[in-house]
């Protein structure tokens, strides 16, 4: 039957190579039958819209969100999806002047040939789907393809071995602009944070501060800052003025259970991250902020909570949901960081906010009620998007009066 086809769409999520293939694909190779994403369809139909394409391990829906939030402010018509939101068949095409701006993981990466987007961000690579891609060399390979074609541009996040090994192979292709990115250290010819301000070296004539990170609360935190610096040089590459998007960026509403600001109660904030379904996602908000009663647990992923106790100090007490309390304690236990087995939702978010405000004098300042489960969610709730929603509820119920004083 599959010798008839033209093609064959793969899903992004159906095996392609490890850990081996699914049927449907080996069938179609023994068809001669050509495998695709829709990704690669769309970039088949010769649409003559810009393509910004985001990718990397971690950040890829806020960049992606974000980008299309400072192109919408300044008069632009986006379109966004692949990865995040709707697939690329299901969104409109955007005018001629505006872009698709679409999130791009491995797997559908893997699934493109000819696909090459005519701004490419890489984020950051670490280890992940490893049993899809069989190791973090092939993984990151991947990743690599979008740029592979010469012209167009590469953002480049230059913090990790990665992406600065990705950044210096790509200096020989041909008519590529590429536009290192980074948080921990100048980077001539680019664009990079420091001390939490925003610096543009792009134009060749030296950097040009164009504006402060801080504060910015739903973009808290040097990842965060990533994004936004990524976000800018996209948007600088659409012709738009770096005083507009930076006012565009500070007006930036958050993706819902990434580091979400739901409330602040008598200084204390409730912070919804329940999209951290490992300890690598919890990491970036534990390192963001201090004194946190810590809402954590679930079904854990390989590792547990290993990495996360370089973060102790920040914690001041963990509430423990789910139904792998047990292993989550013993990891508390030997890093010496208090605990509460709260078990649910409802008894985490009322006994974490009872302490939270009832310690607001004490040395440190006010704290922040964090839900980064660093598990993942199915012992407890369909998805992380269930579970963050209703830690959201439950705090928007809780009473100013009722707060400890």
């Amino acid at each position: 039957m599959l010798a008839k086809c033209t093609c064959l769409v793969l899903a992004p999520g159906v095996p392609l190579t490890h850990p081996e293939p699914h049927p449907v694909v080996n069938a179609a190779k023994a068809a001669g039958v050509e495998i695709l994403s829709d990704i690669e369809l769309l970039h088949r139909l010769g649409h003559e819209r810009r393509v910004i394409g985001i990718t990397g391990t971690n950040g890829k829906s806020t960049t992606t969100a974000l980008i299309t939030h400072v192109l919408t402010e300044c008069g632009k018509r986006p379109s966004v999806g692949g990865n995040i939101g709707e697939a690329v068949f299901n969104i409109k095409m955007p005018p001629k002047d505006s872009p698709f701006v679409l999130e791009l993981s491995s797997f559908q990466i893997d699934l493109c040939p000819g696909f090459a987007p005519d701004t490419g961000i890489l984020l950051n690579i670490t280890p992940d789907h490893i049993d899809r891609h069989g190791s973090v060399e092939n993984y990151a390979a991947i990743k690599e393809r979008i740029f592979a074609k010469p012209g167009g541009a590469a953002i480049i996040g230059v913090d990790d071995d990665f992406g600065r090994k990705i950044y210096e192979r790509l200096k020989s292709i041909d008519n590529k602009k590429l536009i290192p990115v980074s948080v921990e250290r100048e980077a001539p010819g680019g664009v990079y944070v420091q001390g939490g301000v925003l610096f543009d070296d792009t134009a060749g004539t030296g950097a040009v501060e164009i504006g402060s990170l801080n504060n910015i609360i739903t973009l808290h935190g040097l990842h965060n800052m990533q994004n936004a610096a990524c976000a800018y040089a996209a948007a600088r590459l659409e012709g738009l003025e770096a005083a507009d998007i930076m006012a565009a960026i500070k007006t930036y509403p958050g993706l819902p259970h990434r580091q979400f600001p739901v409330r602040i109660i008598k200084g204390v904030a409730y912070i919804n991250d329940s999209k951290a379904t490992n300890a690598e996602a919890s990491a970036k908000a534990l390192m963001s902020y201090r004194n946190i009663y810590w809402i954590v647990g679930g079904k854990p992923k390989d590792g547990g909570l290993e990495g996360l106790e370089r973060y102790a100090e920040r914690i001041r007490h963990a509430f423990l949901i789910g139904k792998y309390t047990d292993i989550l304690a013993k990891w508390l236990d030997n890093h010496g960081i208090p605990y509460t087995l709260s078990e649910t939702m409802d008894m985490a978010v009322k006994e974490s906010h009872h302490m939270a405000q009832g310690e607001r004098g004490q040395p440190g300042g006010a704290g922040v009620v964090l839900l980064s489960p660093a598990c993942a969610s199915y012992d407890q709730f369909n998805n992380f998007e269930e579970r963050g929603d209703l830690f959201v509820s439950l705090v928007q119920d809780l009473s100013e009066e009722e707060a400890s004083a």
